[in-house]
């Protein structure tokens, strides 16, 4: 068996197609089919049931396939170490954040980290956290910036900075400081479910043993922090929102926004990667460069008071 039979029948899995999959591997569909067979006579499994339209798995080949799809990861990990030693970074690389933190934080670093690899192309995606830690997992993805920690042992954790929440009321000036326990919770807007930071701001409520009871006679759920500030200044709401979201606002916006005295609630960013992940220059160079980006905005906070947790 070698290489080229695996690449065939992940091609054939993936498009149930010989004449697709062989144009995919650029070989003839005779080749391809004759490969395959060779392999399935030496392991002696079928790997595909070519009776069926289109052919499909049988339940064997499914089982192999995913120890193929683990040997396919591992040859594209030696690639990229020697692509390593060798001082060389191309091929492509695929971040996720999540949508909390993506459109606040990757214009600030995103083109300078990508202009330090010309040869690399850099595929960005904002995905929610599991689905984040899910594809990193199944090696999909290759780093994730998430809110931390995640605790997981095939995941390897590398932390950023952290990240101070703030107080936005909508309508009406609040005070420039104020402390957690006085939340007004009856108006509150939060994102959707799946969001990290929902989860978050629900946790801080109940750690001052409150309720979220909402005087509107409807129940908004925003899926990002976008829509969620449209709808709190719409509706004269209030809600929570992370530093850097906020950062920029213009003075008008500003005088909406409570800081929180201490202890100040706060979330932790980092990055993720699988245990596995090979290609260390490329993340020391892009915490260097988020590092670069994030330090002179953040504000100077004692951050030893509550940090809300990521799930």
């Amino acid at each position: 068996m070698n290489i080229h039979q695996f690449q065939y029948v992940l091609a054939l899995a993936e498009l149930r197609h010989f004449e697709k999959a062989a144009e995919k591997c650029f070989v003839t569909q005779s080749t391809l089919s004759t490969m395959i067979s060779k392999l399935e006579d030496e392991l002696g499994i079928p790997i595909f049931d070519r009776k069926k339209k289109p052919v499909a798995l049988t339940a064997e080949g499914a089982v192999l396939l995913e120890q193929l799809k683990i040997v396919q990861r591992e040859i594209e990990s030696l690639k990229e170490i020697s692509q390593e030693i060798k001082g060389e970074v191309k091929g492509r690389l695929i971040i996720s954040v999540i949508p909390t933190i993506a459109p606040f934080l990757l214009p600030l670093f995103l083109h300078r980290f990508a202009l330090q690899f010309p040869q690399l192309q850099i595929i960005v995606r904002e995905q929610t956290t599991g689905e984040i830690i899910r594809q990193l997992k199944s090696r999909d993805i290759d780093i994730g910036i998430v809110s931390t920690p995640i605790n997981d042992a095939e995941i390897e954790e590398q932390k950023l900075y952290h990240e101070p929440f703030v107080y936005y009321q909508a309508g009406k000036e609040p005070p420039k400081r104020i402390e957690a326990h006085e939340l007004n919770l009856s108006n509150l807007a939060l994102l959707e479910e799946g969001h990290c930071m929902r989860t978050q701001i629900i946790e801080l409520c109940n750690y001052h043993e409150n309720q979220l009871v909402n005087q509107l006679n409807f129940n908004f759920q925003a899926g990002s922090i976008d829509s969620l500030l449209r709808f709190v200044r719409g509706n004269g709401a209030s809600t929570l929102l992370p530093y850097l979201s906020v950062y920029d606002f213009p003075k008008k916006e500003s005088k909406h926004i409570s800081r929180f005295s201490d202890p100040v609630p706060f979330r932790e960013i980092g990055l993720v990667v699988h245990r596995h992940f090979v290609r260390k220059r490329i993340l020391q160079v892009l915490e260097e460069e988020i590092l670069k980006a994030v330090k002179p905005i953040l504000p100077d906070i004692d951050f030893s008071g509550k940090r809300l947790s990521p799930l």
